[in-house]
């Protein structure tokens, strides 16, 4: 079971922060739609990566000791071709080492570039009264902007997740504004029933972030996630 074997191997390392490859390989394995990401170890592994699964490709670095990848210039997105990979790869290395002279950088996470969706939110937090919560709200800037976010202890249930997504603000944005695609807000709800039964079932796990989830007309995929475990 790949979440035993990789919580297991950052408590023998003394890690407390997963890396995005692990948090996606759990959150997979909790029957969570996750963009698949490889990691590439250096610039000849990423091209054949991205050779593989063809372009266009995000590149990111894959550090436990950098936690926020867009401050340190270690996220390249929409890369076309061998040679953007090449200088994209070496762009990366370049700033998150003058970020952080000390990180252990073990390469790039590899992953095709999704396709844009309404950005959603969501997650778990320890709450010091009541233990773990799950969150939704809109994604991308506007969480940090409008704060429009709703919470649930767990465990939910189908309802509860029914309630959260209709409480936020911006529910507008889920039903298709302005001739936007509306969001599948049955299977978003599915995630978040899901997120909590993981949450549930796993002790040890102190917050989980999943920003950006794309949610489709079907559908929706997680693109970014970082899970933090208990000290």
């Amino acid at each position: 079971m790949k979440t035993a074997q990789i919580l297991s191997k950052a408590r023998e390392e003394k890690r407390t922060v997963l890396t995005e490859i692990e948090a996606k390989q759990i959150l997979g394995e909790a029957g969570i739609n996750c963009t698949p990401t490889v990691l590439a170890e250096s610039k000849e592994k990423a091209v054949s990566i991205c050779d593989e699964i063809g372009y266009p490709v995000v590149l990111k670095v894959s550090s436990v000791d950098i936690t926020h990848k867009s401050d340190a210039g270690g996220v390249k997105v929409n890369l076309q071709n061998r040679e953007a990979v090449e200088k994209a790869y070496d762009d990366i290395m370049t700033s998150c080492r003058a970020y952080a002279p000390d990180a252990n950088i073990e390469g790039v996470a590899v992953q095709g570039m999704a396709k844009i969706g309404t950005e959603i939110i969501m997650g778990m937090i320890k709450d010091a009264s009541f233990g773990p919560v799950v969150m939704f709200g809109l994604g991308g800037v506007l969480v940090e902007v409008l704060k429009d976010v709703s919470f649930r202890i767990v465990p939910i249930e189908k309802a509860d997740a029914e309630e959260m997504t209709s409480e936020i603000q911006g529910k507008k944005l889920l039903a298709g504004y302005r001739g936007n695609d509306p969001a599948d807000v049955p299977y978003l709800q599915e995630m978040l029933v899901k997120l909590s039964d993981f949450v549930n079932a796993t002790p040890g796990i102190e917050e989980i972030d999943m920003n950006p989830v794309f949610a489709y007309k079907e559908g929706a995929v997680v693109v970014d996630a970082r899970i933090i475990l208990s000290a």
